[in-house]
């Protein structure tokens, strides 16, 4: 029956206002099905982009992964050959050195010199029989007797640099110009080891900002990459992790060796620093952040573009009435409808109504699948970029690596949403972002602490190892204090959402909308109001005086809109001081995290000292480098028997030989101690020539030395008492294994010294 109705007449200003309502609505249809086309057509490409993108991160990640394996946390020194402080009878072909975990060599990483400090090793130190947990170096030919020192650096697995240093003697000890307490230490150059450093922890800290600020804008706010100050944050956080990366790759040789900040730029450390783990992990991240160029570019270039605020401006304009209608206008990128003036006579065609849904949808599809596409790259860049540190740090070796790798991992990505998104929440704030937004980032930021609290107990567990290790070792410390540090992020976080409950309580704010401006109204102004101001100005304000009151209503609304135009409400400014005071806490855990990984693990502190306590050579790694042992270990390497006390006088020959022409150059000398302990004790000095007979001598001179405790040497004042003969008294104040040296010179460029043992106590 409706079918066969015959439809009313209209009037002819009807028909025409139909006929303007039916082409601007084709016209709309037309621009829209064009647009809809050329969006469909995007996800394509952007879809083979991301897929090779993913491609080349995916074969990044697994090459960083590959040489991940077990091992201990910093290498320790276990042994050494020849022992520490032996005694040989004959010079060695080669010094060997045994560590805990593989380590990395240099050119330098062993050097062996004589008494005068000369190096006296072949160089291009390797290791012994393919071990990699050894290092080994020739010895020259030809060696005299006396004391060498044998100085070593190395890197762990863990990247970490170590180092120390010990001496070993042949024939007998000897006087040495070498000093084992300067060269023990592995530190680097100070000016070298602030800018590492620095260099480290502006990485995280860029790190944080670059992938926490992507996922902020891909989470939580869209809309937020066509704004200028978000893509600025983006690229200060790329800028900054290339720069801090390339400075790391520099600053690693001299950092290593020990040397000054000049060998920054030498080319053949930064060769060797690229064969190191390390280097590994610092060129893939170069290769990842080139592919993160490409990624900010498709982030930008895609979510930047006013999609959704353009659909839904050509809906609201279409809704606009018959004859008076406007076309409404979006915001770019926000999403926000375009205002249309209201009419007489709307028209409520339900076609029309779902045609504008279909356009809507298809508007927003593209965008869709670019953050789709865009969030799955981002994670897998994200997690590459992680690896760059858990590959080539505490994570990569000790107990569990198989665990320790990926929840490693996972704390870093963890740490980067809640930190970046805490800058990305600044800029969002200033921006005028809603309680919507801010609330999707609050949901977001408490399951990455979540997921930060599970991993950090896990790291703490395994790097601390016992309770004791928290209060005893400097990781456990830094560990306290990163704690504490987190703890107070924690409680300023929850501060921050009591004022994000408030914005949600005022829908005018929570809506992202600028109030409208305030208004005040002007006061007319007269000859005698102003006579009256400048009065009060100058000799004590009316607080009643009109004009005054409407001047300083009108900075007030002046104030206050200014701050409405960049959308900083009351809440908001709450909001976003509570969040800076946030983000501040948080450089502080950035620059604990630095101290963290370049500490040894309080696990590894603990096993160092115990094999330290069981008179082994241990040497502890990162910036406490340090050897460690005594008399147990040269009692190990073969050094003689201590001389015991027949009764109440010792008696010492020494032979020497000043390789001199005259007949005082060879001979013996004899030195006799009563009652040979502690205190003082009666010293006579003998020299007879090679017949027996007493030789007199330009200069003689006589010494002890206790070099366990770095005492002396402690010289003797001698008295002649004729031909070759001398007479003394030596002061010895504690027990131990002294050294005996006698200096003799024949003539004038005919010298030489002579060592030996002597037990006291």
């Amino acid at each position: 029956m409706l079918m066969g109705r015959t439809p009313k007449a209209r009037p002819a200003t009807a028909r025409a206002a139909t006929g303007v309502r039916t082409t601007t609505r084709s016209t709309t249809r037309t621009a829209t099905a064009r647009t809809a086309t050329a969006r469909t057509a995007a996800p394509g490409l952007l879809g083979r982009r991301i897929t090779g993108l993913l491609g080349v991160l995916g074969a990044v990640l697994a090459l960083l992964l590959a040489g991940a394996g077990p091992a201990s946390a910093h290498a320790a020194l276990q042994s050494t050959d020849p022992a520490q402080n032996a005694v040989l009878p004959v010079a060695p072909q080669t010094v060997t050195l045994t560590f805990s975990e593989a380590v990395s060599l240099s050119s330098d990483s062993v050097r062996v010199l004589d008494p005068a400090g000369r190096a006296v090793d072949s160089g291009s130190p390797a290791h012994a029989d393919g071990k990699d947990n050894t290092a080994r170096v020739g010895l020259g030919t030809g060696l005299a007797n006396g004391t060498y020192t044998i100085a070593w650096r190395a890197v762990s697995e863990d990247s970490h640099p170590i180092g120390g240093a010990f001496t070993f003697s042949i024939g007998a000890p000897s006087a040495t110009t070498v000093s084992t307490t300067a060269l023990q230490s592995a530190e680097a150059d100070g000016l070298v080891a602030a800018l590492y450093g620095t260099g480290r922890t502006v990485a995280y800290a860029a790190f944080a900002l670059l992938a926490g600020a992507a996922g902020f804008v891909l989470l939580c706010w869209p809309a937020g990459a066509s704004r200028r100050p978000v893509q600025r944050l983006l690229m200060t956080g790329w800028v900054a992790l290339l720069v801090s990366t390339v400075a790391v790759l520099m600053l690693r040789g001299p950092y290593e060796r020990g040397s000054g900040i000049g060998k920054a730029f030498d080319l053949s450390l930064v060769r060797a620093t690229l064969d190191e783990r390390i280097g590994t992990a610092l060129a893939a991240r170069l290769l990842l952040l080139a592919a993160s160029g490409v990624f900010l570019s498709l982030l930008v270039g895609q979510l930047g573009l006013p999609q959704g605020g353009g659909a839904k401006a050509a809906a609201s304009g279409g809704a606009g009435t018959a004859g008076t209608g406007t076309a409404g206008t979006g915001t770019a990128g926000t999403g926000k409808p375009g205002p249309g003036t209201a009419g007489a006579g709307t028209d409520g065609d339900p076609e029309e109504a779902e045609l504008r849904e279909l356009e809507r949808r298809a508007a927003e599809r593209p965008q869709r699948e670019a953050r789709l596409g865009l969030g799955v790259a981002g994670l897998v860049l994200a997690v590459a970029l992680s690896a760059t540190w858990a590959g080539a740090d505490h994570a990569s070796v000790g107990i569990q690596v198989w665990l320790a790798l990926p929840l490693g991992m996972l704390h870093l990505v963890a740490m980067a949403l809640w930190l970046g998104g805490l800058a990305a929440m600044l800029v969002g704030l200033r921006e005028g972002i809603g309680a919507e937004v801010a609330d999707r980032f609050s949901k977001i930021a408490f399951g990455a602490v979540l997921v930060l609290v599970g991993t950090g107990v896990y790291q703490s567990w395994r790097g601390v190892g016992s309770w004791g290790a928290l209060t005893g070792t400097d990781y456990g410390r830094l560990l306290l204090v990163k704690t504490g540090c987190v703890i107070a992020m924690l409680g300023v976080a929850w501060m921050s959402r009591t004022w994000l409950a408030r914005l949600r309580a005022a829908p005018e704010e929570a809506a992202g909308a600028a109030p409208e401006p305030v208004a005040v109204a002007a006061a007319p102004v007269s000859a005698a109001d102003t006579s009256s101001t400048d009065t009060s100005s100058t000799g004590g304000a009316d607080t009643a005086d009109p004009v005054r009151q409407t001047q300083l209503a009108r900075q007030r609304a002046a104030r206050a809109n200014a701050d409405r135009d960049r959308g900083l409400t009351p809440t908001r400014a709450g909001l976003r001081r509570s969040v800076l005071v946030e983000a501040a806490v948080a450089v502080a855990v950035l620059v604990v995290t630095t101290l963290l990984t370049n500490s040894p693990p309080g696990r590894v502190a603990g096993e160092v000292a115990a094999a330290a306590a069981n008179g082994a050579a241990t040497t502890s790694g990162g910036t406490t480098g340090g050897t460690t042992g005594g008399a147990t270990g040269g009692a190990t390497g073969g050094a003689p028997a201590p001389q015991t006390v027949p009764g109440r006088t010792v008696e010492l020959k020494l032979p020497y030989d000043t390789k001199g022409r005259t007949p005082n150059a060879k001979g013996t000398a004899t030195v006799t101690l009563n009652p040979a302990g502690t205190g003082s004790n009666e010293v006579h000095l003998k020299l007879d020539g090679t017949d027996g007979s007493p030789v007199e001598v330009p200069e003689v001179e006589l010494a002890f030395t206790l070099p366990d405790r770095d005492l002396g040497p402690l010289t003797v004042p001698l008295t002649t008492e004729g031909t070759g003969r001398w007479t003394g008294t030596a002061q010895l104040p504690l027990a131990g294994n002294w050294v005996v040296s006698v200096v003799i010179r024949s003539s004038d460029i005919d010298q030489t010294t002579e060592i030996k043992q002597l037990k006291i106590g």
